[in-house]
């Protein structure tokens, strides 16, 4: 398993982030639609094995898969992106713009919402045969995860909305670890083996994804959820995606994760 030092494979971050930025529109909505199709398909997967088997932890090291799937098949997630597309602009390759960079963050975001809005629809109809019966344990508890991500950080008021700003930050560390694990090696074993670490950390220490969570909330409308379009977007997606695109180092005091299963 050849293992590459940061210093050999940074060009190689430079490099992809500005073959997406220069990438066709058609080309980046069908990657980006893809990667937020898989991912949400993994988090079913994660939470399924969680709830037969009672273990979270098992769930959480199973929920990689999807990770790691979408990127050696070359699709495109949004924090993927955030953190590639950048470096091409401090780079001051050829032709990259700051508005290249956003036309690629909106595209990309776009295509992961419409992929994780399609799996939630299905998923929603799988579980509960055509809306129906009920949706099972399953669909309970995702439909639960969804709800809880939105009302719970509601209660809190602006310490709520800073949380999952915070859980949202330590989220995408993890993830643009796993993005740049995908390069510290010419082999596949090796590429898996480093993506997997970060992604099961995230997941099981319940940190916030904005694209697993493109998924999450839809679905849980969908069966029925008590929160609001409005909801979402003010105690889940925008704290999500600011702190995303944004990212910045702070400290804060840890409190006990609570694991959704």
């Amino acid at each position: 398993m050849a293992y590459l030092v940061p210093a050999e494979f940074v060009t190689k971050m430079v490099d992809s982030g500005e073959s997406k930025i220069f990438m066709s529109t058609r080309d980046t909505l069908i990657r980006s639609y893809m990667a937020g199709a898989i991912l949400a398909l993994a988090a079913v997967f994660a939470v399924t094995v969680a709830v037969q088997t009672g273990s979270f932890l098992v769930g959480s090291m199973l929920f990689p898969v999807g990770f790691i799937m979408l990127y050696l098949m070359g699709f495109d997630l949004l924090t993927g992106v955030f953190v590639l597309t950048p470096l091409a602009l401090l780079d001051r390759r050829p032709g990259v713009t700051a508005q290249g960079v956003l036309r690629n963050w909106g595209l990309v975001f776009t295509g992961n919402f419409l992929g994780a809005l399609t799996v939630a629809a299905m998923m929603a109809f799988v579980l509960t045969m055509g809306f129906h019966t009920e949706a099972g344990p399953v669909g309970t508890k995702l439909a639960g995860v969804g709800e809880a991500r939105t009302l719970g950080y509601a209660e809190h008021g602006v310490a709520g909305w800073m949380t999952i700003f915070l859980r949202g930050m330590l989220c995408n560390w993890m993830v643009s670890m796993g993005v740049v694990g995908a390069m510290i090696s010419t082999h596949v074993s090796g590429k898996v083996m480093a993506m997997w670490m970060p992604i099961m950390l995230f997941f099981f220490m319940g940190f916030e994804h904005s694209v697993v969570n493109m998924f999450l909330f839809p679905f849980a409308m969908m069966m029925g959820g008590d929160f609001s379009v409005m909801d979402y977007l003010i105690w889940n997606e925008n704290p999500n995606s600011i702190r995303q695109s944004g990212g910045w180092f702070g400290l804060y005091r840890f409190n006990p994760v609570q694991h959704p299963l």
